[in-house]
């Protein structure tokens, strides 16, 4: 009688085990079955925009779900982020972070109102992109400004007078412009914007003199020729500009700084879900018509694993902080 009562204590139990990840499969067989969410930390416009909505066009597509893009800008990215952290772990609920949210602002700001690792699970990076180095052609030809030689010289004779524009304080736009100075013994008036898109009305206008942006966001000004580019940041040349040099065959030898756009959901989010978000949005970055888009804006799509995802950000976040400790940045 003991063994019988036992053994059906066991195959209840197992029943009931059974049960429990039947139902869980069931959910993430389920998912979406509405409306899902990528916000996105700052203005309409920029490269984390134009990431977030090639992407979500096409999840609605592959989903059969609405996939919206809300923007929720301010304090360099802070205020969109700690949104998504504090979001239902559910899926419903995406961010579009980046190398500033995720691997810049721990060592920038005195505090952050969320934890970057702590608080999220990494699902894939989207893109890498380039800067570049971009000037008010007005400014470059007043000032005979062809090169990098040139800017700096005009720099060492100018010190403090010329605006540095960037997308906030403390983004990537910012730590590649403070990283020029201090690799350089230049300095430049930084002038902090709420995105890229006032950024560069600015430095078109002449409001402001140069800006270290994000390719993807420049690529169709500078093609109009109302930005002259430089250098790019990276080691390599971007295929979408080969014309123009690196920052280190410009003369800044060992100059390296570059951005990075990836999705990330509020931690505690099913890894069932996780991995099929990572799924699904790697297909979709594998599309010839998707690839070709982001090749335009001189960007070149990833898709990798979340565990991948989560290393480079590891990896990216102590690179930034010898950045930051080296330019000397901080935003109280």
């Amino acid at each position: 009688m003991l063994v019988n009562f036992s053994a059906r204590r066991l195959l209840a139990g197992l029943g009931l085990a059974a049960t429990l990840l039947g139902g869980a499969a069931a959910a993430a067989d389920a998912y979406p079955g509405r409306q899902v969410t990528i916000l996105v930390p700052f203005p309409a416009g920029g490269t984390t925009d134009i990431a977030a909505r090639v992407v979500a066009a096409e999840l609605g597509k592959q989903w059969k779900q609405p996939v919206v893009v809300e923007n929720r800008a301010g304090a360099g990215g802070n205020v969109g982020t700690a949104e998504a952290a504090r979001a239902k772990p559910d899926g419903y609920t995406l961010l579009m972070g980046t190398v500033s949210t995720h691997a810049i602002n721990q060592s920038v700001y005195a505090q952050l109102p969320y934890d970057p690792v702590r608080d999220f699970t990494p699902v894939t990076l989207v893109i890498p992109v380039p800067n570049i180095l971009e000037l008010n052609p007005a400014f470059a030809d007043r000032h005979q400004i062809r090169s990098v030689a040139d800017l700096v010289a005009y720099l060492k004779a100018n010190p403090g007078k010329v605006n540095m524009a960037s997308t906030g304080n403390g983004t990537s736009t910012h730590l590649s412009g403070e990283l020029f100075q201090a690799m350089t013994g230049t300095k430049m008036t930084h002038v902090p914007y709420k995105g890229s898109s006032p950024a560069l009305t600015d430095v078109m206008s002449g409001s402001a003199d140069l800006i270290f942006d994000n390719l993807p966001s420049s690529m169709g000004f500078l093609k109009a020729g109302k930005l002259r580019p430089l250098a790019v940041t990276t080691t390599e040349r971007s295929p979408a500009l080969p014309d123009v040099p690196t920052m280190a065959e410009a003369g800044v030898a060992g100059y390296d700084a570059s951005s990075w756009f990836g999705l990330l959901a509020p931690a505690g989010t099913p890894p069932a879900i996780v991995e099929q978000v990572q799924r699904d949005v790697a297909a979709i970055l594998k599309q010839p018509a998707v690839r070709e888009r982001f090749a335009a804006l001189g960007a070149v799509p990833s898709g990798n694993t979340p565990a991948q995802f989560k290393q480079l950000m590891a990896d990216e976040t102590a690179k930034w902080a010898k950045v930051v400790e080296q330019s000397g940045a901080r935003v109280d």
